[in-house]
């Protein structure tokens, strides 16, 4: 059996391979509320043999949206929602995760088609906030947030987890990358508190690792809790791959189980050496020195190249965005091209073009 096509369990859940889905936003809901087009998106990967389907970036508070039109889980309107969506993955006997978020500094936008990009007032848009007073570029200055809004914030999360458990969700995974809330806090470039949440990396963590320990509480020990970050943001002072080393393994003491290793997203015009599987040597490192399990993405396209990254021991599993956006059956396709034979729908069994007696 190929790398690719092997389970993998984590506490209660085990998924039938390691061909996995990101979190890609759709830009599609309404106050929140998720609809048909999440249905038919995400629905479409459940019948095309993924392992694993992380939905997207779902804020813990409206204020946490990255835009006008991303999902939440701060009411129950979104929780029966969001059931709709994961009763029809788990029928194709496929698992499903969601990404719990806050976007800080970097909220309060349009649709990235809409004729302008950071919402206004009369289009429902907000005062955003973030660790420090300091404007992500082309964006409003945030509001820095107080301590106490920050034990609030802590609460947002673990009440998500809540609703997103409720909703049916196998995996929670915490957004701490791309320059969002919890990156921001993390990387020096854009938290310059003196409190006990800046300076050190032990207080730049404090924030991320309080809010793992209460989802953690919240939820119980069967349900895998994933940790999605920027492992650099390739700016000369700024959050590096020694520190995402040091913070995973304070990550894995406290409760979460795999690492989902990206990059970048936190400082405009950054320099990324952008190429097939780009990121993969941080995933690698930090699996290598803290012994914990790691998830890797970006420019993942081939079944070839995703079977190597597993068998060299860089990830133990492979999240894929617009490969699978091109190709929602890009699983099937795949296990073909690795001559695998996986469970099809019977819709499409007729389709094969592999079989084993």
């Amino acid at each position: 059996m190929t790398q690719l096509f092997s389970p993998l369990t984590i506490r209660s859940s085990t998924f039938p391979n390691r061909a996995w889905v990101s979190p890609m936003c759709q830009y599609s809901a309404d106050d929140g509320v998720v609809g048909p087009w999440h249905l038919v998106h995400l629905g479409s990967f459940a019948t095309g043999g993924a392992g694993l389907i992380m939905a997207e970036a779902t804020a813990v508070s409206p204020e946490g949206r990255i835009s006008v039109a991303c999902p939440g889980l701060w009411n129950d309107e979104q929780v029966a929602a969001w059931r709709t969506v994961t009763d029809f993955i788990h029928s194709q006997d496929t698992k499903v995760g969601i990404q719990l978020a806050h976007a800080g500094r970097k909220a309060s936008t349009m649709r990235p088609w809409d004729d302008h990009p950071i919402a206004e007032v009369q289009d429902g848009g907000w005062q955003s906030v973030a660790p420090s007073a300091v404007a992500f570029e082309g964006y409003p200055v945030p509001r820095a947030l107080k301590s106490q809004e920050i034990d609030a914030l802590v609460e947002d999360f673990a009440d998500a987890a809540q609703r997103a458990s409720n909703a049916g969700f196998d995996v929670l995974e915490i957004h701490a990358a791309h320059g969002y809330l919890l990156h921001q806090f993390l990387s020096p470039l854009s938290n310059l508190r003196d409190d006990e949440y800046g300076g050190s990396l032990e207080n730049r963590a404090r924030f991320l690792v309080r809010v793992v320990t209460a989802v953690r509480d919240r939820v119980g020990d069967e349900v895998p809790i994933f940790v999605r970050i920027s492992a650099s943001d390739y700016t000369p002072a700024g959050w590096d791959i020694e520190e995402s080393v040091e913070l995973s393994a304070m990550l894995r003491d406290v409760g979460v189980d795999l690492i989902d290793v990206s990059s970048g997203g936190n400082v405009a015009g950054a320099t990324i050496p952008v190429g097939p599987g780009y990121q993969v040597h941080f995933s690698r490192e930090i699996r290598e020195k803290v012994r914990i399990l790691t998830a890797s993405v970006g420019l993942i396209t081939d079944p070839a190249q995703a079977e190597q990254i597993l068998k060299d021991g860089s990830a133990d599993a492979v999240l894929l965005a617009r490969a699978f956006l091109r190709n929602p059956r890009w699983a099937l396709a795949a296990a073909e091209a690795l001559d695998e034979v996986i469970a099809w729908p019977l819709q499409f069994d007729r389709a094969r073009t592999v079989r084993h007696n």
